[in-house]
């Protein structure tokens, strides 16, 4: 028999010994679930330590700290912002032959490069060289010639990127010497495809003047006398003045425009830069040593027409040779095509990035610019024979010179016509001033003129009613 109260207090012992058993398994359970979590939280640890110590993070850090450094680099040849690429793909980007790493090995250009390794073929025959003399000119040139682009391109091996330095200069080369010496003295068939092809040379030329698509004119230079032989040796030419005459048909009379190299000069870089040395023009206003800036707001040619402002052609192949003197604007000659827009493009962008050349183009370009507001400033520069244009009309190359500046940083103080356009818009003020002066002291003194005047404008005014009332009346008769 149980007393009662011992009944109770083995209740109440097994019941505090099943909770505190639960409890045990709960807390047991918790420190387990915890000791998993900082096992996991260890390991995870130990996995991010891991990867940071790692040479692959190491080596990461590293490319990405050589490709700034390279990017800080002198560079001569850019890859042209996607903001200005998207507005004008056609300008930029080459149509038939790659020249340089930023557009090798694309498959639309690929039927080029069957052409530049027969002219490789050929070169080797001409010269009896080896192709091994080519190589080893050019080889050390390699890295100077990787450092002039703004890419790495690590994507090229050292043969890789030495074969494009080889196969593209004496491609470009040949080009030079058929243009000044004949199909025929360069040893080629009259019936060649590349040289005699109707309708490819300004598709060539216009690529050969794209900012991408250009090769060190070091590479240029190494390789002349060596694919040329001894006929170089009679000859006393260079790179440059042979580009020049090679692009002659699109830029009419640039290879008169040659300069002379001087000492304190730095070095032309490639052939767009060889062709806006020779755009530079003859003489300029150095902006330090004048005070008014670039006036942005520039006058049309109608506008300026009305100040008495004579337009006149200047004798120069170069079109930067503007002048203002005595009310008389003088300007060359300027030839519009279908390759312009690309040629102005491209040099403007080049002496955007480029810190150490003038924006002598650009500023030419904000000139136009300003002076070509409608088809009938086109017509009249047109009429005195300052342009001369291939496009579908006036209203085209009006268009032209209005959307060339789009993206186009233009510092207005830096520019070479700052005078020509102060003295501009002085003339221009100084005009209208004094003409309203003249109003102002024939007609407006005297009130019986200014009751003339205004009698007068008031019967032009009812003469001019008349005359329409008439021919509604004529056309609409009252039923």
């Amino acid at each position: 028999m149980v007393l009662p109260g011992v009944f109770f207090l083995k209740t109440r012992v097994a019941v505090a010994f099943r909770k505190s058993s639960s409890q045990r398994r709960g807390k047991l359970l918790t420190r387990i679930r915890k000791d998993s979590i900082k096992s996991e939280t260890i390991e995870e640890s130990d996995h991010r330590n891991e990867h940071v110590e790692s040479p692959d993070f190491v080596i990461g850090i590293c490319k990405k700290l050589d490709e700034v450094l390279h990017q800080q680099g002198g560079h001569s040849i850019f890859e042209v912002p996607s903001s200005l690429q998207k507005l004008e793909p056609d300008a930029f980007i080459p149509h038939v032959v790659s020249i340089g790493p930023y557009h090798r090995n694309e498959k639309r250009l690929q039927g080029m490069e069957k052409h530049k390794w027969r002219v490789l073929g050929h070169v080797l025959r001409r010269t009896k060289y080896p192709i091994e003399f080519y190589r080893d000119a050019i080889l050390p040139l390699e890295m100077d010639t990787r450092n002039c682009y703004d890419k790495l391109f690590k994507k090229f091996s050292s043969s890789e990127f030495v074969e494009m330095m080889l196969l593209d200069a004496c491609f470009i080369l040949e080009l030079l010497n058929v243009a000044a010496n004949g199909i025929k003295h360069c040893g080629y068939k009259l019936d060649d495809p590349l040289f005699t092809t109707r309708g490819i040379s300004p598709f060539i030329q216009r690529d050969l003047l794209m900012l991408e698509n250009q090769l060190p004119l070091f590479v240029l230079n190494r390789l002349f006398p060596l694919t040329w032989g001894q006929s170089i040796m009679d000859m006393d030419v260079s790179v440059d003045q042979l580009a020049l005459k090679f692009f002659d048909s699109v830029l009419p009379g640039i290879s008169k425009n040659l300069p002379k190299f001087k000492r304190n000069e730095r070095p032309r870089l490639h052939l767009l830069d060889v062709v806006r040395q020779a755009l530079r023009p003859s003489s300029r206003c150095v902006p330090s040593q004048y005070k008014q800036p670039f006036q942005t707001a520039m006058h049309s040619v109608t506008s300026l027409r009305g100040t008495s402002v004579v337009f006149k052609k200047k004798d120069s192949t170069k079109f930067t040779d503007i002048e203002f003197s005595k009310g008389v604007l003088f300007i060359p000659p300027l030839v519009i095509h279908d390759s312009t827009k690309s040629i102005f493009l491209n040099l403007m962008v080049f002496e955007q990035y480029y810190p150490r050349c003038s924006n002598d183009v650009t500023s030419d370009v904000s000139f136009m610019d300003g002076l070509i507001n409608s088809a009938k400033d086109v017509e009249y520069l047109y009429d005195k024979g300052i342009i001369d244009h291939g496009l579908g009309s006036n209203e085209d190359v009006a268009n032209l010179f209005n959307n060339l500046q789009k993206d186009i940083v233009f510092d207005t103080n830096d520019s070479y016509l700052a005078k020509v356009s102060h003295d501009l818009d002085e003339h221009f003020n100084k005009k209208w001033h004094s003409r309203l002066a003249v109003l102002k002291h024939e007609y407006l003194k005297d009130p019986w003129k200014v009751i003339s005047l205004g009698a007068a404008s008031f019967l032009i005014f009812l003469t001019l009613a008349q005359t329409t009332y008439t021919i509604l009346g004529y056309h609409h008769p009252l039923s």
